[in-house]
């Protein structure tokens, strides 16, 4: 039996983002790593993830779904952020050392690969000017071939001035944009729920529909389902969310409401693989194309990696390139857009450097909150 020995976190980081791993060791040698979502104290993750070990120690480290169940009930009340994104981080661990039990990728595990390769898309996340953004998606279409990419819609600050011009602004962007570089190029727009009113929302989706986006990301906050139904309803392009549900129940009352196109459950903070493969078939059944969530580090990529070899209704990944992650000795990077599989490797595929991971340094991050101008808060 492969039995669970020893669990150890590292607080580490990727670029400018604090991250923290987490490895599993077995009592017959082998090592299964996770990586952990930094919801924001991050620091309150490894004692999380302390507790947790104890109800793990001893245990058959191949018996995934059971011990993903056995931490979700341990909780006893359902498990928000930083509970979920410490079983996430163990769960992967697990993953990794089941394949590597028996000599195979991890995709071989979920009934084996339906494609030979992963698309993704680049995430940009900001709104340059017309010239810029032409500069930056010629330069990364000729380094990783990427056909797609995600931006902010926001040319200026969403919480000042007349909306109309906010919208307008988007639009006019978007179109020099689109007249200015290949037809064949996609392009999607992450509003980070920043729109409190769905009329806004809508507004602003009707700006962006004659140039034919992607998606239109999160418009609006997640909590109430019947404004998604609505907002759908009324607008011509995708509708994308689900980076902020953490479970399949969550998504099934998203999807029963039709109140997205696509969704985009992050497998590091749904809990893990587990129970994104059980969001995944839902959204499959209802006709919805899954995009996951995924702006982290080289670990969690390959996590999605292997998710998405395995799954009929994956359609693209989220890809942020890193720049500064010397732990992952051998990330996966696009070719031609794809991030390719690699079926001679067992677990998920890529080497952890441990003695990197020591002095790589773990960097301070906490979320802003933007201000009104009469001096209230509000989502950034």
């Amino acid at each position: 039996m492969t039995k669970i020995d020893r669990i150890r976190c590292f607080m580490t980081r990727v670029d400018d983002r604090p991250r923290l791993l987490v490895s599993i060791t077995t009592t017959d040698g082998l090592t299964g790593w996770g990586e952990a979502y930094n919801h924001g104290p991050d620091l309150a993750l490894a004692p999380v993830i302390d507790w947790l070990a104890h109800q793990l120690a001893g245990e058959d480290a191949t018996r995934v779904t059971y011990l993903n169940q056995k931490l979700l009930q341990h909780c006893r009340f359902p498990p928000g952020a930083l509970g979920l994104a410490a079983i996430a981080a163990i769960d992967h661990a697990l993953w990794d050392i089941a394949a590597k039990a028996l000599d195979v990728p991890v995709y071989r595990l979920l009934g084996g690969n339906v494609r030979d390769r992963v698309e993704v898309y680049c995430g940009v996340y900001t709104a340059p000017d017309v010239g810029e953004t032409i500069d930056i998606v010629t330069r990364l279409r000729a380094t990783a071939g990427y056909r797609a990419f995600k931006l902010s819609p926001y040319r200026r600050n969403p919480h000042a001035g007349r909306w109309g011009v906010t919208c307008a602004s988007a639009a006019h962007w978007f179109g020099a944009i689109r007249e200015a570089l290949p037809e064949d190029l996609e392009f999607a727009f992450d509003a980070h729920a920043m729109i409190f009113e769905p009329i806004r929302a809508v507004q602003l989706a009707q700006a962006l529909a004659p140039y034919d986006p992607l998606f239109l990301e999160e418009p609006i906050r997640p909590e109430h389902i019947p404004a998604w139904t609505a907002l759908k309803s009324k607008v011509a392009i995708p509708i994308a969310t689900g980076e902020c549900l953490y479970n399949r129940f969550e998504f099934l009352s998203l999807l029963a409401a039709q109140g997205a196109d696509i969704v985009q459950p992050d497998i590091a903070v749904v809990g893990g693989l587990t129970e994104m493969r059980r969001i995944a078939d839902l959204a499959d059944a209802h006709y919805v194309s899954v995009m996951p969530h995924n702006p982290m580090g080289p670990l969690a990529t390959a996590h999605n990696v292997h998710f998405a070899a395995a799954q009929t209704n994956f359609r693209l990944l989220e890809y942020r390139p890193p720049h500064h992650a010397p732990w992952a000795v051998d990330p996966y990077e696009p070719v031609d857009g794809y991030l390719g599989l690699r079926p001679d490797r067992p677990g998920w595929g890529i080497e952890i450097d441990e003695t990197a991971l020591e002095t790589s340094g773990y960097l301070h991050w906490e979320r802003r909150v933007e201000t009104r101008a009469d001096g209230s808060t509000t989502y950034p």
